[in-house]
């Protein structure tokens, strides 16, 4: 859905809308595109986010003193816990994805932080036309407090790829440009899959495709009740 935020913002929204408030452990994904305007000061709680860019950058100043900005390949990531109040503004454009993954029950009130990654930090891995970027997990910098794998994945025309879904772990592919087969069904840019209960997804690209981009994104679910005010999640 495409829903105003911030200040004469849009996004492409995939959660929460009607029909998929949350998929245990992640409450919002939102995708961007911005070159005006912004996200000026305002508070959350009780998550963890992740801001990943594109192509631009994007400007973080927060009530802990932490002022920086991301550039394209590189994120952003606050642990809201109980309480922070920042500004995320373009600089020039931006255009990526935010990601909130809640925080289990007993970490609510935990101290808030920031973390800053630039794109020379994240490790990439290339092979047969798949490049792998990984942002979360065993191999990416970026530290939450769940366990959750966030990858960026590029796949050339003709390309396949296969990787397991650790046990118990949900989550959803996103196709940010192009067309893919995932176990056989086909996405296009602006879709996605919401997995649970596989062992391993296969990702499939045709000959006469372009090159496509995808967000891989599974975590493992607390499977505590997750109540979402705006920009609080109790």
């Amino acid at each position: 859905m495409r829903v105003p935020e911030g200040d004469g913002i849009t996004v492409e929204r995939l959660m929460p809308v009607q029909g998929m408030r949350n998929f245990d452990p992640f409450v919002l994904w939102d995708h961007f595109d911005i070159s005006g305007g912004g996200f000026p000061p305002h508070p959350h709680r009780g998550f963890e986010a992740i801001t990943w860019l594109f192509s631009g950058g994007m400007r973080h100043k927060d009530n802990l003193g932490n002022e920086g900005t991301v550039h394209a390949g590189g994120a952003q990531r606050f642990t809201a816990g109980g309480g922070i109040t920042h500004s995320e503004m373009p600089d020039g454009e931006a255009a990526g994805i935010q990601l909130w993954i809640n925080l289990p029950q007993r970490l609510k009130r935990m101290d808030a932080a920031y973390q800053q990654v630039e794109a020379n930090a994240l490790p990439c891995e290339q092979a047969e036309g798949v490049v792998l970027t990984h942002i979360v997990g065993k191999r990416g910098p970026i530290r939450l407090h769940t366990d959750v794998e966030f990858l960026q994945i590029d796949l050339a025309p003709g390309s396949a790829f296969q990787r397991d879904v650790p046990i118990g772990w949900r989550g959803m592919v996103y196709v940010v440009s192009g067309q893919v087969m995932v176990n056989g069904e086909s996405l296009h840019a602006g879709q996605a899959a919401f997995v649970e209960a596989e062992e391993a997804l296969h990702l499939k690209m045709t000959e006469n495709q372009g090159e496509t981009r995808l967000m891989w994104c599974f975590g493992c679910p607390h499977n505590e009740p997750i109540h979402q005010h705006g920009p609080f999640v109790d």
